[in-house]
């Protein structure tokens, strides 16, 4: 069974419990967490490898951008770039038991995004 995501099931629920005024909820086992999809690698419409989901950018109301790493080697030389959650699908694989993140580029387009720096990278 393949379930398909958006990146609203990162977005905050506005279920809340009644218990200590409201500020707790409850989230089901299936709910993806951005620990499912920090670390994933990035796959093209041709099934090949451009990049790995390294960080998850947030605002108030929701996924920002997913911060994809690309090129490089251990970590060296990569290149980041901030891409908008619609331009990434993302699927469970209950078979599997795996998340897949797939989208609409290659390296190259990846490599030529205006680059992502961290705060601490500058």
């Amino acid at each position: 069974m393949l379930m398909m995501i958006s990146s609203a099931v990162f977005a905050q629920s506005n279920s809340t419990s009644s218990v200590a005024g409201g500020m707790f909820t409850s989230v089901p086992a299936d709910e993806g967490l951005s620990s499912n999809v920090v670390g994933l690698d990035v796959y093209n419409s041709a099934n090949q490898d451009i990049g790995t989901i390294k960080d998850v950018a947030f605002t108030a109301t929701g996924v920002k951008a997913y911060i994809v790493g690309v090129g490089g080697f251990i970590g060296m030389g990569e290149h980041y770039v901030a891409v908008r959650p619609s331009a990434i699908t993302l699927s469970y694989n209950a078979g599997e038991k795996k998340w897949h993140a797939v989208m609409d580029a290659n390296a190259d387009q990846l490599k030529a995004a205006p680059e992502y720096k961290y705060s601490t990278n500058s």
